[in-house]
């Protein structure tokens, strides 16, 4: 708002005031005792900048906003652990509650859950996405007797960071814009968007008779929920499915869980390549390319209806890797045409073939 002032500005301003009948050129008694205080009226503009800025929510610093959308009941989404699942050798031994470390690396992890002998829940005692990052051996913190391998196997649950400043923005917009109230349509995705591990949601209402809500997730990655996050969702929104109200679902509402279902999109094409350049050296590249441009997509999947893999988009991100100079007859799936997938289905990279 007061960008335009600049220091010269408001020295000559103040200059203006002075009648011209006494000596002002730069380096007079009136200059040396005006100049300072331009300095310090310029630095008193700039903090009003800042004031303005951060009073309100579409320019304010994440301290700011974070206390402004503190007015509405909105804070950060904390980081949160990833929950891995864990097979350790020989399964006759009783591990819950036993801490390990990955090696080198300064990551520790408890024992939670038996999923089978021999098979547990795994918490990442570090909040973040650096818990998703290590699968492999663990080595126990305190001696184990008997303990023959521990190894994390796959991730169950992954880890996220605090939420981003500017998704808080938009959640905070949001909020005036639909309430969220007594089961609508956002009151269930704010719930459920709310709870560990869960990236995004689509609420299918009636799905199966009155009464009747269905909700299918991804996880934080936005990839297809596992076993143990639709499990914990359901605990938490609806644990009884009868309309009972014991969790956050109104009494009468049966609410089912469910993950969306992943499609594996495989691709063929005829690449040329540049001179000198082999696909093993661009392979990497392309297959990076690709898997990015279904990420991207299934991070819109709970906004669209049906998401579309488009041949149009492969060959772009195909031609944008280093030393491929052009595509021909691109296929998915066997086929030259576009997918269109079902409602709750999310594409998966199923290979690359050229």
């Amino acid at each position: 708002m007061y960008e335009y002032l600049t220091y010269e500005m408001i020295l000559q301003r103040m200059l203006d005031r002075v009648p011209n009948s006494f000596d002002k050129r730069e380096g007079s008694v009136i200059w040396d005792a005006l100049a300072p205080a331009a300095v310090e009226l310029k630095l008193m503009y700039i903090e009003f900048d800042n004031i303005m800025n951060n009073s309100f929510a579409d320019t304010a610093t994440r301290d700011y906003l974070i206390r402004r959308a503190a007015e509405r009941g909105i804070v950060p989404y904390p980081a949160t652990k990833s929950t891995l699942q864990g097979v350790f050798t020989p399964a006759t031994i009783d591990i819950t509650g036993k801490r390990f470390r990955m090696p080198n690396t300064d990551i520790t992890y408890i024992v939670n859950d038996m999923i089978s002998p021999g098979v547990y829940q795994v918490e990442c005692e570090t909040p973040g996405t650096e818990g998703n990052q290590y699968l492999g051996t663990i080595i126990p913190i305190d001696y184990i007797q008997g303990l023959q391998t521990a190894e994390l196997t796959d991730i169950l649950i992954p880890a996220v960071n605090e939420e981003e400043t500017e998704h808080l923005r938009q959640r905070y917009f949001d909020s005036f814009s639909e309430k969220a109230f007594g089961g609508n349509r956002k009151d269930y995705l704010y719930k459920t968007n709310s709870i560990e591990g869960v990236g995004a949601t689509k609420v299918t209402p009636i799905w199966n008779g009155g009464g009747t809500v269905k909700l299918t997730i991804l996880d934080a990655q936005y990839n297809p929920a596992s076993s143990v996050l639709v499990d914990k969702v359901q605990q938490k929104i609806d644990p009884t499915r009868d309309g009972m109200g014991f969790g956050l679902a109104p009494i009468g509402h049966v609410v089912t869980v469910d993950s969306a279902t992943e499609v594996s999109i495989a691709i063929t094409a005829a690449v040329v390549l540049a001179e000198g350049v082999s696909w093993a050296s661009v392979q990497l590249q392309a297959i990076t390319a690709i898997q990015s441009y279904f990420s991207e997509l299934r991070t819109t999947w709970a906004n669209e209806n049906n998401l579309i893999v488009r041949v149009s988009q492969i060959d772009t991100r195909l031609l944008a890797v280093q030393g491929v100079i052009d595509i021909q007859d691109t296929r998915l799936n066997g086929s030259a045409s576009n997918i269109t997938l079902g409602e709750y289905e999310i594409p998966i990279f199923g290979g690359i073939t050229v």
